[in-house]
């Protein structure tokens, strides 16, 4: 077997068919569905494994199937999509254990599981995108999946919030894939290449590219939740806490901003797209979205809301960072592509803990909760310090290159106030909750949700999840340097994008 052929398939069988699988498994074969569930994520990460030492080496990794002339379906491996793959790959192992446990004694684990698996294809098929046609299938794929997931709980308010978040994906899906045509009607295939490839390509007319810009970058801010695009991340929040995970880290808004990342690197090419004018807006939207996301959680009291407003915010460090010219930012970007997920899903999986443990679903409920809950609770301290930017949690490498990244570009003047702000405003809707938890009498006795057996704060499958990201955000961190380190990845890719 040729596995310069085969491994990008095998990586994305290696979730599609065990999601099909369990969709035909009764609701009782809890054994086998948690066997397929873990079978496929473990197979997912050795093969991902694999494509790394690869890549790394420069190996080539490509399957392509040709639809019709001048129309080709194309995975392909290079460094960025290793590095979405990769976190997707991990936390969805992560999330796996963690869903097994929180949906022990629910209905329809069946559906859920299959649609969970087809969520993680599609977003490991975007990932691994060669070309931009393949890229919009996945991200519209990735759409159809993960809607039935903001139903599952088919409350009133969770099939409004799931309709809410189909009408806004559907829509931005829509611009993406007019901006695609039109893009492909001028220049011809558009395979994605390093250093782009719309710059190379003479007679293009700037102002038609630049619409066609503006386009794609609606269609992918969409997922990104950029302002004003942002209204349907809130209110998917109904949505079951594995669920509220894969959205903010690994799957949903990530995919979005892996697509911004895309486009401005890899089909315009970002020096190319600087010469158009077209970064400047880019980083002013981005900017904006930062300041306006955290000013909105200010004021949530509903936790998963907080976090919710905290992803609009923190997800657009990747697009500023893209906007920046120059490799310092694009590595301060890139890395927070990883950093922000690990951080977040140690944030959403404390959230469902405290949720399904004792009934907490908002700030004000959660004075003392460490004392009850010291592991979850040290968890989310670990997530909560990296979202503010406190070293040595991995949030502060990343804002640490943005910062360098804007004054080797000369844009310190307005993004270094724009870090400052959202860091502050960060620690203004995070220590609260920390003094809360930590040194706050409880007030009313909590109601359990469920109950345990007495040893752990809750059950092992959804303590040791955060407990783990926890530990690997530190990690991330602490150990930036180390080789095949997120940090040295990303310094990899901005070499080979800038190189070109």
């Amino acid at each position: 077997m040729n596995m310069s052929i085969w491994l990008p398939l095998l990586i994305l069988l290696s979730s599609l068919a065990p999601g099909l699988a369990i969709f035909l498994l009764r609701e009782e074969s809890h054994a086998l569905r948690t066997g397929l569930n873990l079978f496929g994520a473990v197979a997912k990460l050795g093969l991902v494994a694999w494509m790394i030492w690869g890549v790394f080496h420069e190996q080539v990794y490509e399957t392509r199937w040709t639809l019709a002339p001048g129309l080709d379906l194309v995975l392909h491996a290079d460094a960025l999509s290793v590095l979405f793959v990769t976190l997707s790959t991990v936390l969805w192992l992560v999330t796996t254990v963690y869903a097994i446990g929180y949906l022990e004694n629910a209905p329809h684990r069946s559906r859920f599981f299959g649609f969970f698996s087809l969520c993680v294809t599609a977003t490991v098929g975007l990932a691994l995108a060669g070309n931009l046609f393949t890229f919009v299938i996945f991200y519209e794929l990735l759409t159809l999946a993960t809607f039935p997931l903001v139903a599952h709980k088919g409350s009133p308010e969770a099939l409004r919030g799931a309709r809410i978040y189909l009408a806004y994906t559907l829509a931005g899906g829509m611009l993406l894939l007019v901006g695609a045509v039109w893009l492909r009607t001028i220049a011809g295939p558009l395979d994605f290449a390093q250093g782009g490839i719309l710059g190379q390509i003479p007679g293009l007319d700037p102002a038609t590219l630049s619409w066609i810009f503006l386009l794609l970058m609606a269609g992918l801010g969409v997922k990104a939740a950029l302002v004003p695009l942002h209204g349907w991340l809130p209110q998917a929040m109904v949505a079951p806490a594995p669920v509220s995970a894969l959205l903010h880290a690994v799957a949903v808004v990530k995919a979005g901003a892996f697509g911004i990342v895309r486009v401005v690197y890899d089909v315009y090419g970002v020096e190319f797209a600087a010469s158009l004018g077209l970064l400047t807006p880019l980083g002013a939207v981005a900017a904006f979205t930062i300041l306006y996301g955290s000013v909105q959680a200010l004021s949530q009291d509903h936790l998963k809301k907080r976090l919710a407003y905290s992803t609009v915010s923190q997800v657009s460090y990747i697009a500023l960072g893209t906007a920046i010219l120059g490799p310092l930012a694009t590595i301060g970007g890139l890395v927070h592509l990883v950093h922000q997920g690990v951080m977040k899903i140690t944030l959403f999986f404390a959230a469902g803990n405290y949720a399904e443990t004792l009934g907490i679903h908002r700030v004000s409920q959660m004075d003392g909760v460490g004392r009850r809950m010291p592991g979850t609770t040290l968890a989310f301290t670990v997530g909560a310090l990296g979202m503010i930017g406190i070293p040595p949690v991995a949030g502060f490498v990343s804002k640490w290159y943005l910062g360098l990244g804007a004054v080797a570009a000369g844009a310190a003047a307005w993004v270094l106030p724009v870090l400052v702000a959202s860091s502050l405003l960060n620690a203004a809707y995070f220590l609260p909750i920390l003094y809360r938890a930590w040194f706050k009498t409880p007030g009313a006795p909590w109601q359990p949700a469920q109950v345990y057996d007495g040893r752990l704060e809750t059950t092992g499958n959804l303590l040791w999840p955060p407990v783990a990201t926890a530990v690997l955000a530190l990690a991330v961190g602490l150990f930036a340097a180390a080789p095949y380190s997120p940090l040295e990845w990303a310094e990899l890719i901005a070499e080979r994008e800038y190189r070109q």
